[in-house]
């Protein structure tokens, strides 16, 4: 089996560099995302690479914090965030593409890997069928709360 992953494009109403800064403002996350409860941050200075933030998100019932850090960032149009846990190595990749005036489309493409020396865990598995549906949901819910918050749909 490959590596798991999951893509999800959403369209919104706003232009790129208001949709840019709505995803990088990592201290304004829990309160425009919904999935995510709380975040720390934990490089000081403005986004980029290296930038390291502790991310604490209910999934699958049950709370989880995930260390996360940027390891490529094209500003204002992709980053990458990484993060390792449990054996494995999670990759998200951000790609924003202007699509028309005031509008942008957003791509993100998750993936799964085991780190050397580590099994595919349950969870990697599960991306090929019912998990993959329910990360996919996940992404889905994250990029319709921005979509809100850059078209101006939330307080």
């Amino acid at each position: 089996m490959g590596n798991p992953e999951v893509s999800v494009d959403r369209q919104v109403h706003a232009p790129l560099e208001r949709v840019w800064r709505a995803m990088t403002d990592l201290e304004s996350m829990p309160a425009r995302l919904s999935g995510v409860e709380g975040v720390e941050v934990l490089t000081p200075g403005p986004f980029g690479l290296g930038t390291r933030w502790r991310e604490t998100r209910r999934m699958f019932g049950r709370e989880a914090t995930e260390e996360m850090w940027v390891t490529a960032c094209e500003a204002p149009t992709r980053y990458v965030a990484e993060a390792d846990n449990s054996g494995m190595h999670y990759v998200s990749e951000f790609v924003l593409t202007e699509t028309g005036p005031g509008r942008t489309n957003i791509r993100m493409v998750f993936s799964a890997r085991p780190r050397e020396g580590h099994r595919m865990p349950l969870l990697a598995r599960l991306l090929g069928g019912l998990g993959r549906r329910a990360v996919a949901k996940a992404i889905e819910k994250d990029l319709a709360d921005v979509a809100a918050h850059v078209e101006g749909r939330t307080a």
